[in-house]
């Protein structure tokens, strides 16, 4: 077997890759007989939606040379469907299979399964649509709370900061939508949460309960 590429990206600096290359080296080893010398492994922090990072952009560059790249899912190797279509064609160019392991799609080249391509397009536009809903969601939110008068007095939310009375995102907001996601989705406890945010239980509670809108959840 050829050399197996393992990608894994997180949105923030705050975020660790761990979870995911644990995921994708497992996968590599129990699916495709692949040993750690096997393994090239491509890594990314970034904010942004498009696919301009130098963890992706050094994958691809030595993507003819790769068998099968095996990523987490689709949300980590792009959240614009058309980018999501250029990695897709660059794939098949390069004769390289690609394996999605949390939507269970194995892309192979010269593969014309419909049922595959289809499906591989419409998560691509279900990633995009969810990261444009979050951040209308997170930007509705904070217009409803600023226009409250309670949030021009008192402490500012958590994950906020007050500048001139208004509300803007703190320098941690992303670690703090993170670990909130993570308590939503019972993979996080309110005590494990309010200590890794340096916080109590009750704030964890108060922001989940009352203003999710803030958030994006």
């Amino acid at each position: 077997m050829g050399q197996i590429g393992i990608y894994v990206r997180v949105s923030t600096e705050d975020q660790s890759v761990e979870r995911q290359l644990e995921a994708t080296t497992e996968y590599a080893d129990s699916r495709l007989d692949a040993g750690v010398d096997e393994l090239e492994i491509y890594r990314d922090k970034s904010t942004g939606t498009d696919t301009e990072r130098s963890g992706y952009q050094s994958m691809m560059a030595d993507l003819e040379e790769l068998e099968t790249v095996v990523v987490k899912s689709i949300s980590r190797i792009s959240r614009s469907i058309r980018d999501l279509d250029r990695t897709a064609e660059r794939f098949e160019e390069a004769d390289t299979e690609l394996r999605i392991i949390d939507e269970g799609l194995e892309l192979k080249p010269g593969d014309e399964d419909p049922y595959q391509t289809a499906l591989f397009q419409l998560l691509g536009v279900f990633a995009e649509l969810e990261a444009a809903m979050i951040r209308m969601r997170t930007r509705e939110g904070i217009a409803a709370r600023q226009a409250n008068d309670d949030y021009h007095h008192g402490r500012a939310p958590l994950g906020f900061e007050k500048a001139d009375g208004r509300l803007i995102e703190g320098k941690n907001y992303d670690h703090v939508v993170t670990v909130l996601e993570m308590v939503a989705k019972d993979e996080m406890s309110k005590r494990q949460a309010a200590r890794e945010l340096d916080t109590t239980r009750s704030t964890i509670g108060s922001a989940l309960e009352e203003r999710p809108g803030l958030y994006g959840l």
